[in-house]
């Protein structure tokens, strides 16, 4: 497995969940703690010189697995399932404007609370009827671009639609769109899944990518998850995919990025070692 680190531009929001800011120093840190790549969230692409970002990747021998959708969300205050169309075409035309990002890192594109959320007065069945029809072009569009888009469950104090790995699947199934993959994440995970272990063996098959934090949404290793029983399981169960530390950046930054690199690689040394000995 490889494993990344959130970072965002420094022009970022505070509401982009990051661990760190500035794309230049965030490379770089992230390649001397360790890091194989960064999963960058951006708010459109012209954040960011993406021509500059390919040379430093280059550079530092780094790769963008994913690129991220929340500050569309959070920022841009656009979301895909909104009763309102105006809404719903820019969530769509962000969405497209970070795929064709996506395209030039070879990279995944995320989509969190961007997907949106049943809103008051409304049928369940009618947000995922609206989800349908607007992911249907998103999809295509991604196809042609070579993107996989990747749906996020997030937990039920933060929206209200598609809060666990059973309900992401059971979506992914009705929608029957290729390229569309889920992604967990282990601190919403710990909140809404019966088993983390046991939901990510069961859907291992729908799963593109992981985004990696401890119970109290620190480090891994500062809160009570068993990291070791969760890698070993993903190992058990072939995935050799990318996972992501998306933390709260405290006590600082740099302490949580740390922290998270050198807890994670034993775990995962150890059973990379054990699986080939």
């Amino acid at each position: 497995m490889k494993i990344a680190v959130a970072v965002a531009p420094e022009n970022a929001l505070p509401s982009a969940f990051v661990v760190f800011r500035g794309i230049e120093e965030s490379i770089k840190k992230a390649a001397e703690l360790g890091y194989d790549g960064i999963e960058l969230a951006l708010r459109d692409k012209y954040q960011v010189d993406l021509s500059k970002v390919k040379r430093l990747i280059k550079e530092f021998g780094l790769e963008i697995p994913v690129i991220s959708s929340g500050q569309v969300f959070s920022d841009s205050k656009f979301w895909l399932t909104a009763r309102d169309k105006d809404i719903r075409y820019k969530a769509c035309e962000a969405l497209k404007d970070l795929i064709d990002a996506a395209s030039e890192f070879g990279a995944m594109v995320n989509m969190g609370r961007v997907r949106g959320f049943i809103e008051a007065g409304e049928a369940a069945e009618e947000t995922v009827e609206r989800f349908a029809g607007v992911m249907e072009g998103i999809s295509a569009y991604a196809c042609s671009a070579g993107v996989t888009l990747i749906l996020e469950p997030v937990n039920r104090y933060e929206i209200n639609f598609i809060n666990n790995l059973d309900e992401g699947v059971e979506l992914i199934k009705k929608l029957k769109l290729k390229d569309l993959k889920l992604m967990p994440d282990l601190f919403h995970m710990n909140i809404e899944d019966v088993s983390i272990e046991g939901n990510l063996k069961k859907y291992i098959d729908y799963i593109g990518y992981i985004h990696f934090a401890d119970s109290n949404r620190l480090a891994p290793g500062w809160g009570h998850l068993d990291f070791k029983s969760i890698v070993d399981t993903l190992y058990k169960v072939g995935y050799n995919g990318w996972i992501s530390v998306e933390i709260l950046p405290k006590p600082d930054p740099d302490s949580s990025a740390s922290q998270a690199i050198h807890f994670l690689r034993k775990f995962i040394t150890q059973v990379t070692v054990l699986r080939f000995d």
